[in-house]
Parts: structure tokens; C-alpha cells; sequence
């Protein structure tokens, strides 16, 4: 089987001590917002858009771009990490993944206000540090989480 792979990003956005997360509808978890990165996009700016289109939010990404800036080279903010998630899995076999930039953002309010209608604001919840270690959250979810706060200042 053919494996498809597209490339995503991921904001952990922080205000305070907590990080917003949604209920996915489709897999049935807590995530924070992001997507596919679009054509001509980088994946800080998908990051950016789907953050403002999901939560309306005016978020900045805590990450400095790193690199020196020249005629023909412009840094970027760098992921805190990328993975590699599996979407689609049968019998075994992975048929779609996600390479997924991860980055943390700091918002200014934490008044969310959806932009699009693919989540609503009912859907999100801030989580704490102890909500994150002991709920039931995916792994790394929670890891990210619990380091976005950590690293992030508050709002």
C-alpha cells in the first residue's frame, strides 16, 4: 500500500498556566488547533491561520527564527518538534500520515471565538498543567501541553 503524506502544523497556544484544546470530532480527542499547511504556505504560517480561523485568537509564536538573515536567506521560527502521525491505518498497513510542526504560541485573552465552522466555542477548554497529567489525554498531547505552559509566559 501506497503511503500519502501531507504537511501539517500544530499551535499549542498558552495564556496563563493553561493551553486550549478541542474535541476532535472525527478522532475523538482533545487537540489543540492546527492543519494542512496550503500551497505557498510555510508551516509557522498554517500554524497562524488555522489558530485564528479555530480559536480567533491573535496569537505569537514563541519560537525566535534562528539563522542569519542575507540577500537571499529569511530565517523562520522553528518547531519545537515534527512528527510523524498516522492518520489512516488498515489491517495494519498506514495508508495517510501527517508531518506535523509542532509550535507554542502565547495568546493575549483567552476569549475564544471561532472564525470558521469547523469547531465552536463550546468545543474548547483551557487545561492546567495538573489537568493535563491527570486526565485522559493522548501522550503527546499532554507532553506538549505540559511543555508549552512551561515554556511559554504568561499573558
Amino acid at each position: 500500500m501506497e503511503v500519502t503524506r501531507h504537511t501539517t502544523a500544530t499551535v499549542y497556544v498558552v495564556c496563563g498556566e493553561k493551553t486550549a484544546l478541542h474535541s476532535h470530532k472525527r478522532h475523538s480527542i482533545r487537540l489543540p488547533p492546527g492543519g494542512h499547511v496550503e500551497q505557498d504556505e510555510l508551516p509557522f504560517e498554517a500554524g497562524l491561520r488555522e489558530t485564528r480561523e479555530e480559536t480567533g485568537l491573535n496569537v505569537a509564536i514563541v519560537s525566535e527564527p534562528v539563522g542569519e538573515e542575507s540577500e537571499t536567506v529569511e530565517p523562520i521560527p522553528r518547531p519545537e518538534a515534527i512528527q510523524l502521525v498516522d492518520i489512516n491505518v488498515y489491517n495494519g498497513a498506514v495508508g495517510h500520515q501527517h508531518i506535523d510542526h509542532i509550535y507554542y504560541a502565547e495568546a493575549t485573552d483567552t476569549n475564544i471565538r471561532p472564525q470558521s465552522d469547523e469547531v465552536t466555542a463550546s468545543e474548547w477548554e483551557w487545561y492546567s498543567i495538573d489537568e493535563l497529567q491527570t486526565g485522559t489525554f493522548e501522550s503527546n498531547v499532554a507532553g506538549h501541553g505540559i511543555e508549552a505552559i512551561r515554556k511559554v509566559s504568561d499573558c
